[in-house]
């Protein structure tokens, strides 16, 4: 009932924040004064994470860059926003780093994991769902939201109306995904029918021009894109899974982990997540269940 209660609110979030941003970046917030003034003698003991940071006098996130209210980058500008990248602000005000001087980098989905191990990033935060698999290589403070897995399809299309609709159609997801892995593991549809890209917006073109049938992952995500197409397509609306977003990191630093995990649980009980939630997907003004912190 949770995702579900959500999803609904996502769902209109993601409507209202494409709607009003037609006439420049689809995601244009404005942080609360103060919300993200930068911490002071801020000590991670034991985090070599931390310390190379502090060498380099700014953090290096991972994010994604096409996501309209989560993580998206203005064209014109080159300005990141949305709620995975005001998160991600908060984390480094609270670690003691300037947001403004963040060096974003955008990484896909399939690549998160090795620029976490080679050290190509300090942390992610980019709609990464935590999972078994993932923690044998990667480390995750969170969650800090929690979606759901859905099906973005043209709007006329009447034959598609949840994932047991899908044998024999043609689904579209990013390459090395948790919604790609469950739509094969799942055998939702015949594994030559699942197509693979590096970004979903790539997918969102191969649904319009009718090259496949739909395309599958997080609801919040597939609503954004919905959104700015116009009534061209829809979400189906029923979702089938739980997808809990982590703060994605190095392995081995626990310190580190520790310290994100604090600071996402200080975010929930002082109200910072709910502003940043109200500015960005909580646009419509619906309410959200908070996530509950996970530490491991």
């Amino acid at each position: 009932m949770r995702v579900r209660t959500l999803a609904a609110v996502l769902l209109t979030g993601a409507l209202a924040l494409t709607a009003c941003g037609k006439e420049g970046s689809p995601t244009d917030t404005a942080a609360p004064a103060g919300l993200f003034e930068v911490a002071k003698d801020v000590k991670v003991d034991g985090s070599p994470t931390f310390e190379k940071a502090k060498a380099r006098g700014n953090l290096v996130i991972g994010v994604k860059e096409d996501q309209p209210g989560l993580g998206y980058k203005d064209p014109t500008t080159n300005k990141y926003s949305g709620f995975d990248i005001d998160i991600a602000r908060l984390i480094s005000a609270k670690l003691g780093f300037d947001p403004e001087k963040i060096q974003y980098k955008t990484i896909q989905s399939a690549a998160r994991e090795q620029a976490l191990i080679n050290g190509d990033v300090d942390y992610y935060v980019g709609t990464y769902t935590i999972n078994a698999g993932r923690k044998e290589k990667v480390g995750f403070a969170g969650p800090y939201f929690v979606a759901g897995q859905d099906l973005l399809v043209k709007k006329d299309n009447t034959d598609i109306t949840g994932k047991d609709t899908l044998k024999g159609k043609k689904v579209c997801s990013v390459t090395g995904s948790t919604p790609a892995k469950r739509i094969k593991d799942e055998k939702l549809t015949e594994e030559g029918n699942v197509l693979e890209f590096q970004g979903y917006s790539q997918c969102v073109t191969k649904l319009l021009n009718g090259e496949v049938d739909a395309v599958t992952t997080d609801d919040a995500i597939l609503k954004g894109y919905a959104a700015a197409e116009d009534g061209k397509l829809k979400v189906v609306g029923k979702t089938f899974s739980s997808e809990p977003y982590g703060i994605g990191l190095p392995k081995e630093d626990t310190a580190l982990r520790g310290k994100v995990n604090d600071i996402l649980q200080a975010s929930l009980d002082d109200g910072s997540w709910q502003k940043i939630y109200d500015g960005t997907l909580g646009k419509s003004g619906s309410s959200a269940e908070k996530p509950k912190i996970d530490r491991y």
